[in-house]
């Protein structure tokens, strides 16, 4: 065990150095894409281990991660969490997994609202006295298959929709993964596509100096396309004790090439101390961290999860997640470690 926490803390101090050594590859690509709500990871489990998610065990949230870990999930399921984002900034999930013969199929939604805004010109830069709203919704529909006891797949189609003010704008983005799972400590690889689409444009007709004005005209942008390729195993595992470790590289569309370090250690499936590190995400320099505790209600499994995600400028984000599953099956004892993450 001496041995394993040294690893963990050899990584904490030695991340920061190696984020330094990574050069800003796509940084200049910064802000091309739309619809980047898309990229808020809404799993507060994830969130935790700096979304290193990709190849974790699935659960509901895996909708949103990886669509292929959705197989994995052998009971219906429902899991809903709630995002505390930058400036007041309100993010939620909803998403339900239903196991089938033929497949398990999954529901999602997710919802960005900012409430109501002032309008401001130059000339008004206190406020004209009118306000406006944004909002990004996104409902997904997934379909996810074991092709064997090892490897599955997933793919998930979702409608977007953006509002601001008088403008709208609609798109579809289609989510693809693979997970592949090995019987040698657990190890496991996965790859994964997100979010990728036809290009998004606002439209409306608001015009800003009057009637006789022209409306804006408004470019189109893609969507924040993500391809993801992740590695995870279980080193160290004993009875009641494991603890799970991932790295993940992500190559967006939008950004520099990252890396995702995460950690969780689990005690007798009740439970969860999580932690990770982004390495060359610019701003987001502090590790993360969460909590997960599972309990019941009757003979059902029902999980809290919280995460914290510090940055440098926009303060602490934080999320809570709940996860609900209906447990068909005889109430098994306390400390029966047979269930599925």
């Amino acid at each position: 065990m001496r041995r394993y926490l040294l690893h963990i803390i050899l990584l904490l101090v030695v991340s920061p150095a190696m984020s330094q050594l990574i050069p800003n590859l796509g940084g200049q690509r910064a802000g091309i894409s739309a619809l980047t709500f898309l990229k808020i990871d809404p799993s507060p489990r994830s969130a935790a281990m700096a979304g290193s998610h990709v190849s974790m065990s699935g659960d509901a949230f895996a909708t949103y991660w990886n669509p292929a870990a959705v197989a994995e999930v052998e009971q219906f399921s429902v899991a809903a969490s709630n995002t505390f984002w930058i400036a007041g900034i309100n993010h939620a999930y909803l998403s339900t997994v239903f196991p089938t013969k033929i497949g398990h199929f999954s529901l999602s939604a997710t919802s960005l609202t900012t409430g109501k805004m002032e309008r401001r010109t130059e000339f008004q830069p206190d406020g004209t006295g009118e306000y406006f709203y944004a909002s990004n919704t996104a409902v997904g529909l997934t379909y996810s298959k074991k092709l064997t006891d090892f490897f599955s797949y997933g793919i998930t189609a979702r409608y977007v929709n953006e509002s601001l003010a008088e403008y709208t704008a609609h798109t579809g983005v289609v989510d693809l993964g693979f997970l592949y799972r090995t019987d040698v400590k657990d190890l496991s690889f996965a790859v994964a596509l997100q979010s990728f689409g036809t290009n998004s444009k606002l439209k409306g007709d608001y015009q800003p100096d009057g009637l006789n004005s022209k409306p804006v005209t408004l470019e189109e942008y893609p969507a924040p396309t993500v391809f993801k390729l992740g590695v995870s195993m279980i080193p160290w595992k004993t009875e009641d004790k494991s603890l799970t470790t991932i790295v993940q590289l992500n190559h967006p569309n939008d950004n520099a090439e990252n890396i995702r370090l995460g950690l969780e250690f689990e005690y007798r499936k009740l439970l969860f101390l999580r932690a990770g590190y982004k390495i060359n995400v610019k701003d987001e320099v502090y590790p993360t961290g969460g909590v997960g505790l599972r309990t019941r209600i009757g003979k059902h499994p029902l999980q809290f999860d919280y995460a914290v995600d510090p940055t440098r400028y926009l303060g602490w984000i934080h999320r809570v997640g709940l996860t609900f599953s209906l447990n068909r099956q005889e109430k098994q004892p306390e400390g029966n470690n047979s269930e599925t993450h």
